[in-house]
This record gives structure tokens, C-alpha cells and sequence, in this order.
């Protein structure tokens, strides 16, 4: 039986095994995440820490903060682990709907899937977090110190991070869009303008409130636009029916 046949309570009890499956992913990786969590903070902290004054560190403002944000760290660190199972499970959740030669775009779609969200957590992290940092501390003067709490920089990092990765999936977003026949390259190439305006929209809702910021993510994700367009055109739906 298809699994598009198959009552709703067989659906349900299907996507409750593969949450399951994701969640005790998650909770492996992030127990093994947390014996180098402190590290891991040290690794993620590098760019605040090269834009503070010299002799200056992050601080933290109450007793538990930095227990809660080792915790943290290890959560997030133990997420981008377990990415590959978590996209493999929906993939297999969505992959009986799907037509005979899609399904086997599953590996493809794994591999891809993750490298584009760890070039986007890398590019936010290597170019975007330098500049964001010089700029946001340059605000300190003579009279005004900077003392950045440490549970406030992983959220904030963690947050950009994230939102890097996200932009970067646009071109695999589009790919199965195409794929599906709901958008073509002709309608992308039609509303670039909305595009744009999307992507400052974006930009201005997933990071702080500074040009620099905004515009690093609003610039990649225009880019990343044209991409689809070609990939669209690439590998847009044909015009014929499909055959399972």
C-alpha cells in the first residue's frame, strides 16, 4: 500500500518514529558535544574575542550562565551533527509521495543539503562575524566599556549562524520547488524584485539591527536567488507527465 493509502493514524505513527529517531540523534551528539563544550565556546567566541580591546573578555553576569551556556553550546554543536540523520529522516517521511526518479535524489539530497548549511554557518562565521563584531564593539569610547555577557554572544552567534545556514538551503528550496512544478525559472526571473525585497526583509528580521549585518545576509541571498533561477532552469519539472 502507497503511502499516500495509508490512514491518517499510520502517518502520524510514521512521523512520531522518524522524530524520534531525530530527536535521539540530536541527544547522542549533543553527550558528545558537551565533554568539549568549553572548547567549543573558545571556537566560537574567536571573533568577538580579536574585536574586544586588548585585555578585555567576555564576562559572565550571573552564577549559573555559564553552566547554561556550555549546555547551549553543546546543543547547537550536537544539532549540526546530527543534521545529516535529520534530513535523511524527513527525506525518507516525504520520499513514498515522491515520483520513482526523485526518490532517488535522496543521497544527493542529504549530501547537498548539508554542505550548503555548513558554507553558510562558515561564510557567516569566517567574513560576516569579523566585521559585525569590529563594528558593534567599535561603539565602546573612553567612558563607555564593553563587557559582553557570554550567554548573550552565543545567542546572538547562534542565531546568525542559523540564519546563515538557512539562506544558503535557498537553492536546494528552489531545486524541489521546480522539481514539483509549483515555480519555474520564468516566474523566479518575474519576481526578483519581490525577491529583493524579501531578502532585506530577511536580513533585517534575522540579524541585529546594523547595515553591515543585514546587508552580509541580504547580499548572499539575492546571489543565491540567481542560483535557483539557473538550477530551475536546470532542473525544473518537464513539460510531460511523470511516470513513478
Amino acid at each position: 500500500m502507497a503511502m499516500d493509502e495509508l490512514p491518517v493514524t499510520a502517518h502520524l505513527e510514521e512521523l512520531r518514529r522518524r522524530l524520534i529517531i531525530c530527536a535521539c540523534a540530536w541527544l547522542v551528539a549533543f553527550l558528545g558535544c558537551y565533554g568539549f563544550a568549553e572548547r567549543l565556546y573558545r571556537f566560537v567566541a574567536e571573533p568577538v574575542m580579536a574585536a574586544l580591546p586588548e585585555g578585555k573578555s567576555l564576562v559572565f553576569i550571573s552564577a549559573t550562565e555559564p553552566f547554561f551556556t556550555y549546555l547551549k553550546v553543546a546543543a547547537f554543536g550536537g544539532l549540526l551533527l546530527a543534521l545529516p540523520v535529520i534530513l535523511w529522516q524527513i527525506w525518507q517521511f516525504v520520499a513514498p509521495g515522491l515520483y520513482g526518479n526523485e526518490k532517488r535524489l535522496a543521497l544527493p539530497f542529504v549530501v547537498a543539503s548539508c554542505a550548503c548549511f555548513a558554507t553558510g554557518t562558515l561564510f557567516g562565521y569566517l567574513y560576516v562575524f569579523p566585521m559585525v563584531f569590529r563594528f558593534l564593539v567599535g561603539f565602546g569610547t573612553d567612558t563607555i566599556d564593553p563587557m559582553l555577557s557570554m550567554g548573550d554572544y552565543l545567542a546572538l552567534s547562534s542565531r546568525l549562524l542559523l540564519a546563515f545556514g538557512l539562506v544558503f538551503e535557498l537553492p536546494i528550496v528552489i531545486f524541489f520547488l521546480a522539481r514539483l512544478g509549483i515555480v519555474d525559472h520564468h516566474w523566479l526571473a518575474k519576481n526578483r524584485k519581490y525577491a529583493l525585497l524579501l531578502a532585506f526583509v530577511v536580513g533585517a528580521v534575522l540579524t541585529p539591527p546594523d547595515v553591515i549585518s543585514q546587508l552580509s545576509l541580504a547580499g548572499p541571498f539575492l546571489l543565491l536567488y540567481e542560483v535557483g533561477i539557473v538550477v530551475a532552469r536546470l532542473f525544473g519539472a518537464p513539460t510531460v507527465d511523470r511516470e513513478k
